[in-house]
């Protein structure tokens, strides 16, 4: 990758770090507790509209949109604020959700077929080792189960990961806009069930101006602009230059989480994570590089 694509990715890793502490922000603004399913309908409406009448439909069947968007938005942010509204911290969030790589490497083995090497299979097994000694550190000092629900996301962001390379999708800002379609009606409904239609009405009157930038900035930095410029990046460069750069995104969270909100991960929280990364990047550091799709299509194109 050249210099100004590389400082691209990293502005990226910087945007999804910091949306960590944004989430945290909006879900509990000064007095209040903001239904964690709702905030994410919010989040989506900001994504959908009025994006969705500029940006046309991606060229894949509405099989693989719907299943976009219920795995790799709906599920994997209704969890992830789930989670964190029951008090996973901003900053071990955003280590834990990693797990969605080593997710994502099982799942296509046996979904679609894609044999891992020796060495990803290395990484997965520190990585799930790292994560043993977070859960073990995490169940010593408060409830374990946030952390499970976290896991339950990078399960479902690596289910979407999965839909999403199998649709080949060639408009990646079209695939998450028109995805994330699938996300406000259902995730409102569900949280007038869950939370009861007191409080979702109380928390739409008394919107909280936390809560509303917070929106803004997951759905314009974090979605619209993060995922467009890491989609563009995919389709310029091998996977390998591409994805090392979300080793970056749990040290942001981790330190913006430290600086605003005052999160001190614990030793084992600490060691975990290290052994997590250090799994993570085993596997996707050194994989056999292939030519970029469009590289290869001009090349083909030239040669007949």
């Amino acid at each position: 990758m050249n210099l100004r694509h590389s400082l691209l990715a990293v502005i990226v890793a910087v945007l999804w770090g910091i949306n960590f502490v944004a989430i945290d922000l909006g879900l509990h603004p000064a007095g209040h507790d903001v239904p964690p399913l709702l905030f994410v309908a919010f989040r989506f409406l900001l994504v959908v509209f009025p994006c969705i009448l500029f940006i046309r439909k991606p060229d894949v069947g509405w099989k693989a949109i719907v299943g976009v968007g219920l795995f790799m938005s709906a599920g994997q942010f209704g969890l992830l604020y789930l989670g964190m509204a029951l008090g996973m911290p901003a900053g071990l969030a955003s280590l834990v959700l990693q797990a969605q790589v080593l997710f994502t490497i099982l799942l296509a083995s046996r979904i679609l077929g894609e044999r891992p090497s020796r060495r990803q299979m290395v990484g997965v097994v520190l990585g799930i080792a790292g994560l043993g000694v977070v859960a073990l550190g995490r169940s010593a000092v408060a409830p374990v189960l946030p952390l499970m629900i976290v896991l339950a996301a990078a399960l479902s962001w690596a289910v979407g990961n999965v839909v999403a390379r199998h649709s080949k999708a060639t408009s990646g800002l079209g695939l998450v806009v028109w995805s994330g379609a699938v996300v406000p009606v259902p995730l409102a409904a569900l949280s007038l069930v869950v939370d009861g239609p007191q409080a979702v009405i109380g928390t739409i009157v008394d919107l909280q101006p936390a809560t509303i930038l917070s929106a803004v900035y997951t759905a314009v930095f974090a979605s619209l602009i993060g995922y467009g410029i890491w989609n563009r990046l995919l389709t310029l460069y091998p996977s390998s230059d591409v994805v090392p750069f979300t080793l970056l995104v749990p040290v942001v969270g981790m330190t913006a989480a430290w600086l605003v909100l005052g999160e001190v991960p614990t030793p084992a929280e600490i060691l975990g994570g290290l052994v997590l990364l250090l799994g993570v990047a085993t596997a996707v550091l050194g994989v056999s590089r292939k030519p970029p799709v469009v590289g290869s299509a001009l090349r083909a194109k030239a040669l007949r």
